[in-house]
């Protein structure tokens, strides 16, 4: 009986060769890859994301597009609604195609300001692309007279980037101090934690303008010695303020993987705190982490123009979206509207905060691991 038994399960070669492909045919997916799966079912997020890939391109190849100056004022034609021309071959037409790089350089500083190599690049190939053809104002002008689609534009990569290195600062410090703190446990958890509610009961808009406005005191100090200009320390301080919920949000996944069985395996294997950190903390508490950094980036975007609007944020020449809101409550009166300057930047920066909270949000279901395989 035993004997037939054990025939029963004998595999001849075919037998195998066949259950070794169909093995194949029906391999598992990750986490990442079934939630990429999902988000791309999800419409509303994948436009969402797929909208911001665009306008992220779109602002970073600004020196190649054939804008205007958005410095460049012309008081001829200040508070000029939109027009659909198909714009001008003036600009750039001044300058000599046989210049040397240096001459050339020098003569579009003047219509921008400190370009670094890279963006010289770009409109060293933008001259060879479009020549001196340039767009008309097709979304109008402010009250100085300069393009509202260039300032547009180029406002949203200092936009972009704020909120980028806040992101950045935020993620690695508040991960790296929430997730220790959570698996330290005890005393070390408890100070960290007390440290984090004494920094959350400051408030950060007069800690920074107390730094910005300390740090203009030494600015020149700074670009001499340590290359630091006042939008670099701007990213920086506004970074260093949006670590602290990051923190707490981290602390309280770590605290619930903890005492997990593969966490107590590594523990019981010798592995180190740093190694547990990195190795199997870390990554199953990133998809939380990427879920609240879209929702920190528009709170961020929102306290830069908050700031340059004070006047403690991005100085002129160069130009951001705080700054194109100052322009435009300066241009409202009570006795003509004028609509463009309101709405158009308006609806770039509130076009921009949507489809970040929207993806948000597909990217909270896509990551989420009880919705792992189901549609």
């Amino acid at each position: 009986m035993s004997a037939s038994k054990s025939k029963r399960f004998d595999l001849d070669e075919a037998d195998a060769e066949r259950l070794l492909r169909e093995a194949r045919e029906h391999k598992g997916i990750s986490l990442w890859q079934d939630a990429s799966r999902r988000l791309r079912r999800n419409r509303p997020s994948w436009y969402a994301l797929v909208f911001l890939i665009g306008f992220g391109l779109l602002s970073f190849l600004a020196p190649l597009l054939p804008l205007r100056s958005p410095v460049r004022s012309n008081l001829d034609i200040t508070l000029s609604a939109p027009t659909l021309d198909g714009g001008d071959s003036n600009y750039l037409a001044t300058l000599d195609p046989q210049a040397d790089s240096t001459t050339i350089t020098r003569e579009i500083e003047k219509d921008y300001w400190e370009l670094s190599g890279m963006d010289h690049g770009l409109i060293s190939l933008r001259r060879g692309i479009f020549g001196s053809w340039q767009t008309g104002h097709w979304l109008g002008t402010d009250h100085l007279g300069r393009d509202l689609l260039s300032r547009i534009v180029w406002g949203s990569r200092t936009s972009i980037l704020v909120s980028l290195a806040a992101a950045l600062c935020s993620l690695l410090i508040g991960v790296f101090y929430g997730s220790f703190s959570g698996l330290a446990g005890g005393r070390i958890d408890n100070l960290m934690m007390r440290i984090v509610d004494i920094l959350y009961s400051i408030p950060f808009i007069f800690v920074v303008i107390f730094l910005i406005t300390l740090i203009g005191d030494h600015r020149q100090v700074l670009e001499e010695e340590w290359g630091l200009d006042r939008e670099k320390v701007f990213y920086l301080v506004i970074g260093a303020v949006y670590w602290l919920t990051m923190a707490r949000v981290v602390r309280g996944q770590v605290l619930s993987l903890k005492h997990t069985e593969f966490v107590q395996a590594a523990r019981v294997m010798g592995a180190s705190t740093l190694h547990i950190l990195g190795r199997h903390i870390v990554p199953n508490v990133l998809s939380v982490v990427i879920v609240y950094l879209t929702l920190t980036i528009p709170a961020v975007m929102l306290f830069e123009a908050f700031l340059s609007f004070l006047g403690l944020g991005v100085e002129p020449p160069r130009v951001s979206w705080g700054l194109i809101a100052v322009d435009g409550t300066s241009a409202i009166n009570p006795l003509r509207i004028h609509w463009w300057v309101v709405v158009f930047p308006a609806l770039a920066m509130g076009s921009t905060l949507l489809a970040l909270n929207v993806l948000g949000d597909g990217l909270r279901d896509a990551l989420d691991p009880k919705m792992r395989g189901k549609e």
